[in-house]
């Protein structure tokens, strides 16, 4: 009990250091403009191109936008920004005042700037908003509009201070079990429509058959005759889809209807100083997706969201492949992610594949998850070269670091004291999903309910991962099922409840070197009747099979006790 306590001192201190030099990294680095990526990468980076505007200003209550009403400002926005771009683009400005607007469509060669106490609120009007072909989740869809939109353009920037609010609650359903009893009391007697089982809230009749009773749809979906389920279609808040030269920075998007900010096949992409924003209780409510798009940063951005915070994608299944539009060559740093099912993640949508990403200080503080990364069969895509560095995690209720390649897939059993799991290999085939690569340096968790899981499959095991200096205090400790080629050097995992270290499972190549634990009852674990060539070092202690390693006897030759 008095180690626990002294470990957990320690932890306190640690992170003090850390979030305090944190915090100094990034006030500087807000005073910078732009984002660079002229430190040493380990993959060649090309340069970000900004966009550039004229100075030529325009500002929106010259087209007639009137503040501080419910009037709408939807043509003033639009025309100014039309009027903008067609004389050779410049910058729009939307004053400090609430305005109130239907959808923003941007055009090229435009700034969007908004001033401090500039709050843009979309209307709540359905109405508003056409369907239109669009995309979600990685395919081609019918959706509704979206807040902030733009197909085909370059040289784009929404920038300042300003707020973007989605009004979401106009679009989302919610779960009973995300609300407390009052809320949700408060939630049915405004209206909508409860599901068959009285746990989910749908805002209107239309949202609810949508969501729920898919088989009355159409069974050929148009424009027209989704019209009366357009509730249902709820749109990302800002969707830039083919675009060039796009800059986001300084403004804050929030309570977006779906996901939050998703540019669609973009390159060259700047997104600095961004607040995020939406409810913990938000359905579909990611804060960034970066789907498809190729060289960019993200820099200095804060994310508080009801899903995953920042979320690397490239279509999903058959249609991501024949896509074939990998989501490469990105910086992001120096962000801090509040709420969120994962801090940063990769997937599950990957099937045009993800490589050449590098992410450097990171703080996840109370985020369900820290690092995620998720599949399942069928998607297929490869994700590769992946670099991981200065990743800090407070209090997270689940992993810190997880591979789950079952993702929506069947559930699969695991033993409750070892997390061992057996599944039946399949053949490999375009539609395996590759997850190989993988460099983690620097990984500092102060409580997590487990350090590391990780669940490939057997086809295609999860491979070539590095996991060099980390620092974990958790429950339960590091499992792996289906890896190969993993190392683990100069790791240091402190347990809160008595359990397995390191459990290794069907698993090959696997070295851990310069590790060092406290609070297991059990230091290894290793099974499996496809492990090979383990190597086991811990510092400073000699070990013995059976006392400190429990082998299944038939690969006790497979298991190398190093000194």
């Amino acid at each position: 009990m008095i180690k626990i306590k002294e470990v957990s001192l320690i932890g306190l201190v640690m992170f003090s250091l850390i979030f305090c030099n944190d915090i100094i990294a990034q006030n500087k680095s807000k005073q910078k403009n732009k984002v660079s990526t002229e430190s040493k990468l380990p993959f060649n980076m090309p340069e970000v191109q900004l966009p550039k505007f004229k100075k030529d200003t325009l500002n929106i209550v010259d087209f007639g936008a009137v503040p501080n009403t419910e009037q709408l400002c939807t043509k003033a926005i639009n025309d100014a920004i039309n009027k903008c771009s067609k004389s050779g683009g410049g910058v729009v400005v939307i004053p400090s005042g609430m305005w109130t607007t239907g959808p923003i469509k941007m055009q090229s060669n435009v700034n969007l700037h908004t001033k401090n106490g500039a709050f843009i609120s979309f209307t709540s009007d359905v109405k508003q908003y056409k369907l239109i072909e669009s995309y979600f989740e990685g395919n081609k869809v019918i959706r509704c509009e979206s807040p902030i939109m733009g197909v085909g353009l370059e040289n784009i920037a929404i920038t300042g201070e300003g707020i973007f609010d989605g009004n979401g609650s106009a679009w989302r359903p919610v779960k009973i079990g995300k609300m407390t009893a009052g809320q949700w009391s408060e939630l049915v007697k405004s209206g909508g429509v409860l599901s068959k089982d009285r746990k989910i809230w749908y805002p209107s009749e239309g949202a609810y058959i949508g969501n729920e009773e898919k088989d009355k749809l159409p069974k050929t979906a148009t424009v027209e005759n989704m019209e009366p389920y357009k509730q249902a279609l709820r749109p990302v808040m800002v969707s830039l889809v083919n675009c060039k030269k796009l800059l986001l920075d300084g403004v804050t998007f929030q309570n977006s209807p779906a996901w939050n900010v998703n540019p669609l096949m973009c390159e060259h992409v700047t997104l600095s100083n961004l607040t995020i924003r939406n409810p913990w209780y938000s359905q579909n409510g990611d804060g960034l997706d970066l789907e498809s798009c190729r060289i960019g940063t993200v820099t200095n951005c804060r994310f508080d969201v009801g899903d995953d915070a920042i979320c690397i994608k490239s279509g999903k299944d058959k249609e991501g492949r024949d896509r074939g539009k990998p989501t490469e060559l990105f910086v992001i740093t120096d962000c801090v992610v509040y709420h969120a099912h994962g801090g940063f993640v990769i997937g599950s949508e990957m099937s045009g594949g993800v490589k050449n990403i590098f992410v450097k200080n990171l703080t996840f503080n109370g985020t369900d998850c820290g690092l995620r990364f998720k599949s399942v069969r069928g998607r297929g895509g490869a994700v590769e070269n992946i670099w991981m560095e200065d990743i800090k995690m407070n209090n997270i209720p689940t992993d810190a670091i997880n591979f789950n390649l079952y993702y929506f897939g069947k559930a699969i059993d695991e033993d409750p004291e070892t997390g061992e799991m057996t599944v039946e290999k399949m053949a490999v085939s375009e539609e395996t999903p590759s997850f190989k690569n993988m460099y983690f340096k620097n990984i500092y968790v102060n409580g997590a309910k487990q350090a590391l899981k990780i669940m490939g499959i057997p086809e295609m095991p999860v491979e070539n991962l590095q996991f060099k200096n980390m620092v974990i205090r958790s429950e339960a400790g590091i499992q792996i099922n289906y890896g190969s080629k993993i190392d683990f050097d100069n790791i240091d995992l402190r347990l809160d409840k008595p359990g397995i270290a390191i459990s290794l499972s069907n698993s090959q190549n696997i070295n851990v070197g310069s590790f060092k634990s406290a609070g297991e009852n059990q230091l290894f674990w290793v099974g499996g009747t496809s492990t090979k060539e383990i190597s086991l070092k811990k510092n400073g202690q000699k070990m013995a099979f059976d006392e400190d390693i429990k082998v299944l006897e038939s690969i006790k030759d497979e298991v190398k006790l190093v000194e």
